[in-house]
């Protein structure tokens, strides 16, 4: 995130341009709307039907857990590293990487019959996660300032819209099909995402002339995995086990290494400098907030609605209608980001941002307060996700304004790592609320409506956190 001098190699055409929406600047943001969309279904696609692949591969449910902990931290490495090889080496050069990441990592877990291979290609998938921040970098470098918001916008709620898609789809394989099937759709959404890139995309200048801070990225890798490898673990292992207190001790090291580390580098791999300015710090908090209430969001939400009726508050549904309970909820994010667009444009993205966390807020209280009618779930379901839409895709405008162009996929990338950092929270707070405050009926051990409900009062004073925190982000000025 070093900000370059050379102006040339910061300035587009797009910045003169004032002309309106093109057939080319649409098929851009289709491509790289379309890449985000089929990054983040990667993230949840998968969760339905873990059971099945537990038992068609005979594998214990730690090691099929894998599956989705091997795509998150190789994700949380490649996120940074990648958005600063955008900035240093092109940003359609790394979607393409990025595309033949979901492609070949979804072809061999397509192929696999055993769990080995097929968590290599989920390792390889999470490299693919890098296609949203540097998608939104590029259609803020490509696109003229007055359509750049509304895309960023829409580019940005791809990755919750993705996740809320990912479980009906992947219940609707389920109860029809081979759970492969998933993994060959990936094969072929990457296929033409590739063409798409190459063919539509235009290549943006090289916008830094520094070089890869492999030091840093080492470093950085290592303290994520650190933090990550224990908050995906904690509740087999054991949060007071020595393994898991080793680790978050050697992420606390490791993270103030780091830190010492890029201070004086000539060519960091993140400015921390910048990094620590309250106009990008308080948005990454903020969104951490709203990615703890998201990710939350789809954990409390399917297994809600299959729990049965003895529950107390379950409804026994099908994996297919667990997952079409969040379709609203992702529509209602599709729908909303060029409306959050508009508002930022009008009021600025703060407001946006704050506006859209409040709303999360209030889906999660009617969560709390009705659980009757399974039309109930879904209205709490869908509330918080239109909030979830209004919120993602304000974020990068503020990042935006706040970051220099040279640098905009390299601070693009430490938010998405930040809202990625919410939602690892979520899944450890909430898969230890739910595993505390338990009902038996029969055999069966279930998570009571008292855990479900603190889980989203949880989720309600995070979201409202983050709308606190977003209307401190201090008014900057767009600067390049």
């Amino acid at each position: 995130m070093t900000v370059s001098t050379d102006r040339s190699a910061r300035t587009t055409p797009a910045e003169h341009d004032h002309d309106g929406w093109t057939a080319q600047r649409i098929a851009a943001l289709a491509v790289v709307g379309v890449g985000g969309l089929l990054v983040s279904l990667t993230q949840s696609l998968l969760v339905p039907v873990l059971p099945t692949i537990e038992a068609d591969l005979g594998s214990s449910a730690t090691a099929t857990q894998w599956l989705l902990t091997s795509t998150l931290l190789v994700a949380a490495v490649a996120v940074p590293v990648v958005g600063r090889l955008a900035d240093l080496y092109g940003k359609k050069r790394m979607l393409l990487v990025s595309s033949v990441a979901l492609t070949v990592g979804s072809l061999v877990s397509a192929l696999s019959t055993s769990l080995a291979p097929m968590l290599v290609g989920r390792a390889i998938v999470g490299v693919s996660t890098v296609a949203i921040p540097v998608g939104i970098s590029l259609i803020g470098t490509v696109l003229p300032r007055h359509l750049a918001s509304s895309g960023i916008a829409l580019v940005s709620a791809t990755l919750g819209i993705g996740g809320a898609l990912g479980l009906p789809l992947a219940g609707l394989v389920a109860e029809h099909s081979d759970y492969h099937v998933l993994f060959w759709i990936c094969v072929v959404g990457g296929a033409l995402a590739f063409a798409g890139t190459l063919v539509s995309l235009p290549e943006t200048d090289r916008a830094e002339h520094g070089r890869m801070d492999y030091p840093g990225s080492l470093l950085l890798a290592a303290a994520l995995v650190s933090l990550l490898l224990p908050l995906s673990q904690g509740g087999s292992w054991g949060w007071g086990s020595a393994r898991t207190l080793a680790l978050f001790a050697a992420a606390a090291v490791l993270f103030v290494a780091f830190v010492s580390l890029e201070l004086w580098r000539r060519s960091p791999l993140v400015d921390v400098r910048s990094a620590a300015k309250a106009p990008i710090l308080l948005t990454n908090i903020a969104s951490i907030c709203v990615g703890f209430a998201l990710f939350a969001s789809l954990i409390g939400t399917a297994s809600y609605v299959q729990a049965p009726e003895a529950s107390g508050y379950g409804f026994g549904s099908s994996i297919l209608v667990a997952g079409l309970c969040l379709l609203p909820s992702g529509l209602a994010m599709l729908l909303l980001s060029p409306v959050s667009a508009r508002i930022s444009d009008r009021f600025g993205p703060k407001i946006t941002l704050a506006l859209g966390a409040a709303i999360v807020a209030a889906g999660f209280v009617v969560r709390m307060v009705c659980t009757g009618a399974l039309w109930e779930v879904i209205v709490g379901t869908s509330i918080a996700g239109a909030g979830t839409g209004i919120a993602y895709a304000a974020m990068p405008g503020l990042i935006n304004l706040a970051t220099p162009r040279a640098a905009l996929a390299a601070a693009n990338s430490l938010n998405a790592l930040c809202r990625s950092l919410g939602s690892s929270l979520a899944s450890a707070v909430g898969g230890t609320i739910l595993a505390a405050q338990v009902i038996t009926l029969g055999p069966a051990t279930l998570p009571s409506l008292t855990g479900y409900r603190i889980l989203f009062a949880l989720c309600a004073g995070a979201a409202l956190l983050g709308a606190v925190i977003a209307l401190l982000v201090p008014r900057v000025p767009h600067r390049d």
